[in-house]
């Protein structure tokens, strides 16, 4: 993976400049792609008392109110060119989504593919839904 698709670099941007994040100045946009192939994105959301939204939890939550339950793929575009890994909380959300396998792809501002990491890699060993007995 090198370069991302055009159209996903000006959604991943449109979402970025989307953010609300007025205490940090960090915004951040994430897409995942479901595993029926369909795009869901978010931007981070900040609040006086610091119970913030990530972005990944953002894209994650309208994957979910779709009806999607699986990930593919998370894009992540933050801020400086630099690239910007998802926090401990939204690794374990992605896990609650996705297969040890699933890619986690972080953006740069010219859609380069800077690092990719498997969940897996992200959060080994990790605890998710195959733990809790039913």
């Amino acid at each position: 993976m090198k370069n991302i698709d055009e159209d996903l670099l000006a959604e991943l941007k449109r979402l970025r400049g989307n953010a609300y994040a007025p205490y940090s100045d960090h915004p951040v946009a994430a897409v995942v792609e479901s595993g029926t192939g369909r795009h869901f994105g978010g931007a981070n959301v900040e609040v006086a008392h610091f119970k913030s939204t990530c972005a990944e939890a953002s894209a994650i939550s309208a994957m979910a109110n779709a009806g999607d339950r699986d990930i593919r793929l998370v894009y992540v575009l933050g801020p400086g060119g630099r690239p910007c890994p998802p926090c401990g909380d939204c690794r374990q959300r992605i896990r609650e989504f996705a297969s040890p396998e699933t890619w986690v792809a972080l953006i740069d501002d010219e859609g380069r593919v800077q690092k990719t990491y498997t969940i897996g890699e992200l959060l080994p060993d990790s605890f998710g839904p195959d733990h809790i007995p039913g």
